[in-house]
């Protein structure tokens, strides 16, 4: 069942629900803030909140036989493409791994995951209304195509949201991955992937692996996966 609460404030919401899934709030409860003055996206990163956008998170508890906990990344990205298309349509959409919805090659949300014992956070930003300025990529923001109200946004997010999750831990990663794959920048797009040591690797999207990792062609015609990096769109 899901149920969507409200509040004026808060630091950050997926700083709450980790709180609140200790206390062991179920699954299916979102939590939408209208402001939040600590959001804080990938790496630790800040993610900063202009009024009138939206600042989620939900709760999902593990189950035996679940696919891996990071993958539920890709279930949010399809899920909030499929929304976002409601008011963009699919032309300007793509996803670019893991998980950031584009439109036009701009990143439109912020999509974190932490985990706390059999409880994934998962934590949504989208520029709904502002694409607040991000010095090192293009940001962009629903309000050319008509910004939806944050509420109603949700409701339809997380309607998107259960029905992907229901597939994931029903159908395993296969169906996740391949609708993935639908949404993303096409084969042979130049990518560079900044790694979490330094290392910076050019080379060509060549899809996913079957874990959901990401496969780079480089120059010299070899592969390289990569599991955890900083993508950015040459």
């Amino acid at each position: 069942m899901t149920v969507i609460r409200t509040v004026a404030s808060t630091r950050s919401t997926n700083e709450d629900m980790l709180g609140l899934a200790a206390q062991g709030e179920p699954e299916g409860v979102w939590l939408r803030a209208v402001e939040q003055t600590a959001g804080r996206g990938r790496q630790g990163r800040a993610w900063l909140s202009a009024p009138g956008n939206l600042f989620t998170s939900t709760i999902i508890r593990l189950r035996p036989g679940d696919p891996t906990a990071a993958t539920l990344g890709f279930v949010a990205a399809i899920a909030l493409a499929e929304v976002v298309s409601l008011w963009t349509g699919r032309a300007p959409l793509t996803v670019k791994w893991p998980n950031d919805v584009m439109i036009d090659g701009a990143k439109l949300s912020g999509i974190l995951l932490e985990r706390s014992g059999d409880a994934v956070i998962l934590g949504i930003g989208v520029n709904l209304v502002t694409a607040v300025d991000i010095s090192d990529r293009a940001i962009a923001s629903l309000a050319p195509y008509g910004a939806p109200d944050a509420a109603l946004f949700l409701e339809e997010l997380a309607a998107a949201f259960a029905r992907w999750l229901g597939r994931w831990r029903g159908e395993g990663l296969g169906p996740i991955r391949a609708r993935w794959l639908e949404w993303a920048h096409p084969k042979g797009t130049a990518l560079v992937a900044n790694l979490p040591d330094g290392e910076s690797v050019p080379g060509l999207f060549d899809g996913l692996d079957g874990d959901g990792a990401l496969i780079l062609r480089l120059a010299d015609g070899t592969s390289r996966v990569i599991h955890a990096a900083d993508i950015f769109l040459i």
